[in-house]
């Protein structure tokens, strides 16, 4: 008889009944750091939204060009990539309470000066262009510093609920952020935008400001050592962590293979007669099942088979995506694009959870760097495959060829390592 995908225990049997459905806001209630720390990120998060959108819409007035658009992804991609391993490294050296800090000081400080820079009127993309991969280089270090604090803030039977909460946060910035941002600048220029992102800036700040000092936990044996913590060490540390590794490799197979964004503006077009206007419904369609699949997140904490639980999920995002390929009705398409939205936030839920419970205080900020290159780079070259494949072929083979071969590919993986499946989160192992 195989074991049950749920922990038997008293309290998941007999749940509030809100709990079933809804985010476990336990995580919240319990420890007031951490309530700071999420109600700080989740307003930053649209202010960051509101940021990005007009940075975009500054750069074309400027220049009329879509390619000179889509470089700012690029200008972001490479300092998210090569300052997420090192601020993982710094993560792990340093109080990560004053990294946090300086970080998120750093990126208030660059949307004033994005506010200075508009009120002279400075009209050069350069300087927008700098901005950004400087956002980003402060992304990079204040990322692995705020997650590694999560594990210490909380304990580990709410991690999955505090992970949801998290995923509320992101994809709240997402969907609110941009749309905020486009009526802000319609109304009162971009002026307004950046000087109400600096603003919101200011909650993350304070929250960072009211936690305790947060100095990396060492064994016995590294007590003394006071060298900075090695990138190499920690990708030695994942090498040799089989269930660690999994949870990057589960990603790369639903972000690389099966991550329909760049077909969204021909899709649009091509099978449902659309314009502008049902583009941005493709793409807000899996910011929006994420979003609902934090706020219905309730169930999740009584999961305890994580690893099985993540290969369901990426299989399910494949199947959707999939599926979403075969659709030539607007409505089948959405419904499918934000079933695997939710099931990228189950995914992402128990992938924290395990970098976090499996993984010791020391590594955390390093393992957490490699996950920003993840999440960074992992989409990116997933526009490339789609956008290649459907040049090559056509739109239908990029999505639905993507969707089945991530589900092929995570088939592999589970047999590849079968202990990943058989991961207990209530004996968390690497």
């Amino acid at each position: 008889m195989t074991e049950s995908l749920t922990e038997p225990t008293e309290a998941a049997e007999r749940p509030e009944p809100r709990a079933r459905i809804f985010a476990d806001l336990t995580p919240l209630r319990t420890s007031p750091d951490y309530r700071r720390l999420w109600f700080g990120n989740t307003v930053s998060w649209v202010g960051q939204g509101m940021t990005s959108l007009a940075v975009s819409l500054q750069v074309y007035d400027l220049t009329g060009s879509a390619f000179s658009v889509g470089l700012i992804g690029f200008c972001s991609l490479v300092p998210l990539v090569v300052f997420g391993l090192y601020g993982g490294a710094v993560a792990d050296t340093l109080d990560r309470r004053k990294l946090g800090l300086v970080s998120a000081f750093g990126s208030f400080l660059l949307s004033v000066g994005l506010v200075a820079v508009t009120v002279a009127g400075v009209e050069q993309v350069g300087l927008l262009y700098g901005v950004v991969a400087l956002q980003a280089v402060c992304f990079a270090l204040n990322s692995p510093a705020r997650s590694s604090m999560i594990a210490r803030l909380l304990p580990a039977g709410q991690l999955p609920a505090a992970n949801a909460l998290n995923s509320i946060t992101s994809t709240t910035g997402m969907l609110v952020g941009p749309m905020l941002g486009g009526l802000i600048v319609g109304w009162w220029g971009y002026r307004a935008a950046y000087g109400i992102d600096a603003i919101t800036f200011t909650a993350s700040l304070y929250a960072m400001w009211r936690l305790p000092s947060m100095l990396p936990e060492r064994g016995e044996e590294k007590a003394g050592d006071t060298r900075r913590a090695s990138v190499m060490d920690g990708l030695r540390f994942l090498g040799t962590r089989p269930n660690l590794r999994m949870t990057f490799f589960t990603d790369l197979c639903a972000m690389v293979l099966a991550h329909p964004r760049a077909l969204f503006p021909v899709v649009a077009v091509l099978w449902y007669g659309g314009d502008a206007k049902t583009t941005g419904l493709l793409v807000a369609a899996p910011a929006f099942g994420a979003l609902m699949g934090g706020v219905f997140s309730g169930w999740l904490g009584r999961i305890r088979r994580h690893g099985l639980a993540v290969l369901l999920a990426v299989a399910s995002w494949g199947t959707a995506i999939a599926v979403f390929g075969l659709t030539r009705q607007l409505w089948l398409g959405l419904i499918f694009l934000a079933l695997a939205g939710a099931s990228d936030t189950t995914s992402m839920v128990f992938r924290n959870t395990m970098l976090q419970a499996a993984v010791p205080d020391e590594m955390r900020g390093r393992l957490q760097g490699v996950f920003i290159v993840v999440v960074a780079g992992g989409p990116r070259l997933g526009d490339f495959l789609a956008g290649s494949v459907a040049d090559l072929a056509s739109p239908g083979l990029a999505a639905t060829g993507g969707g089945i071969a991530c589900v092929a590919a995570v088939a592999v993986l589970a047999l590849r390592w079968p202990g990943f499946a058989r991961y207990d989160a209530r004996a968390p192992e690497a």
